[in-house]
């Protein structure tokens, strides 16, 4: 899945401002539903209730509850609560709290949290309704418009405002997508999402991606990926398709830790794309911990200075950019369990290759990812039965 983003320009003010009250409608939508959900409320009454209550189709209806379900299971993954979720931004919420914020800044805070409270609106990608029913792109006079449905059978046309950027832009590939799908009915599908920042609108635009063979696979070897709290590094383990360990290296994370998040997406995309760099060159796929069972932790599991690290940081999300990017290069990328994959490294690998816990670790997940099955020295065993022993040992880790 790839994600374009275009700027939105109508034709009037009052054009713009029918769109505005569309989103703000949408997004209390959303909000409206989140709550439900989290109350247990079934998903087919309460797209009938959405409807009448906020005024928009059913389709609109349909779309803010799969968004509010999103969020909810987003928060569990992430193991937070989604019943404090603050919807607009809890950073500019709690910055807007403070009794001595005041006049301009004040003013600006307040417009930017609610740009991004009230300024949404969101229709999923339907082949079957030319890409998309509620926000379609249309050619009108050879320049692209994006339609927007208000209701009752009632559109709006924006103007699409957007150049090519560099030459290998998607957005190229995209305008041939759509050239194609009016002249011969090749028709794909494309969720459209629309945000306001600074007063304006933009559209980004969600189309599959297509995708070349894996060339890169486990047969020739695989590097194993773990995450490390102190010093906070990735490490990679090198192993050969016998799962022999061949060799290792660290990637230094803590300049995501001093950045804001704009610049800390930049970073992930830099370190992810390093990593793929390093299994072109070894030409070794890549095996990871599965992002389904990667909480944060809890106070008492024994790892407070990762669990902190992770607090501030979302692994998955550099995860997510490997795999994306291992996607697009043609490389194999294996997902493993993640359980006891510290544990295991520490007791059994560490000694026998001496190395640190953290590259045994990856190394771990590296076996794992070519099929391996962990067996534990038999003086382990007994050990591992022991609850203060593997409490201590989970504690040092």
């Amino acid at each position: 899945m790839i994600t374009l983003q275009c700027l939105l320009e109508f034709q009037n003010t009052q054009d713009k401002e029918i769109v505005l009250d569309l989103m703000r409608k949408f997004s209390s939508a959303m909000r409206y539903a989140y709550k439900r959900l989290l109350e247990g409320e079934k998903r087919r009454d309460l797209k009938k209730n959405l409807s009448k209550l906020f005024n928009i189709n059913t389709r609109y209806s349909d779309d803010a509850i799969f968004l509010a379900q999103s969020t909810i299971t987003s928060c569990k993954e992430r193991g937070q609560n989604p019943k404090k979720v603050i919807f607009g931004s809890r950073k500019l919420f709690e910055q807007l709290k403070k009794n001595h914020l005041t006049g301009k800044r004040r003013k600006q805070l307040k417009a930017k949290w609610k740009e991004s409270r009230q300024g949404n609106l969101y229709s999923r990608g339907d082949k079957s309704k030319q890409g998309n029913l509620n926000l379609r792109f249309e050619w009108i006079n050879d320049e692209l418009y994006l339609r927007i449905n208000i209701g009752n059978k009632q559109y709006i046309y924006a103007k699409v405002i957007r150049g090519v950027k560099r030459k290998n832009d998607k957005w190229i590939e995209f305008m041939f997508m759509l050239e194609n799908a009016y002249k011969y009915g090749a028709w794909f599908p494309y969720s459209v999402r629309l945000k306001v920042k600074n007063g304006n609108l933009y559209a980004f635009i969600s189309i599959e991606e297509k995708l070349p063979p894996i060339t890169i696979k486990k047969d020739n070897g695989i590097i194993g990926i773990d995450i490390n709290a102190y010093p906070f590094h990735l490490a990679l383990a090198f192993a050969s398709k016998d799962g022999n360990l061949e060799k290792y290296q660290r990637i230094n994370l803590n300049k995501l830790l001093e950045v804001n998040s704009e610049k800390r997406q930049y970073l992930e995309w830099q370190v992810a794309h390093e990593i793929i760099k390093i299994a072109k060159e070894e030409n070794k796929a890549i095996a990871i911990e599965n992002l389904k069972k990667l909480p944060k932790g809890k106070r008492g599991d024994g790892s407070p200075k990762l669990r902190g690290r992770l607090q501030k940081w979302s692994y998955k999300r550099l995860l997510n950019k490997i795999e994306t990017l291992a996607k697009r290069n043609g490389i194999e990328l294996v997902k493993v369990n993640p359980v006891y994959t510290s544990v295991i490294g520490k007791l059994k690998y560490s000694p026998q290759y001496n190395i640190d816990k953290d590259i045994a670790g990856a190394y771990v997940i590296a076996r794992r990812g070519l099929g391996f099955k962990e067996k534990l020295p038999k003086n382990y065993k007994e050990l591992l039965n022991d609850t203060d022993f593997l409490s201590y040992t989970i504690a040092r880790l």
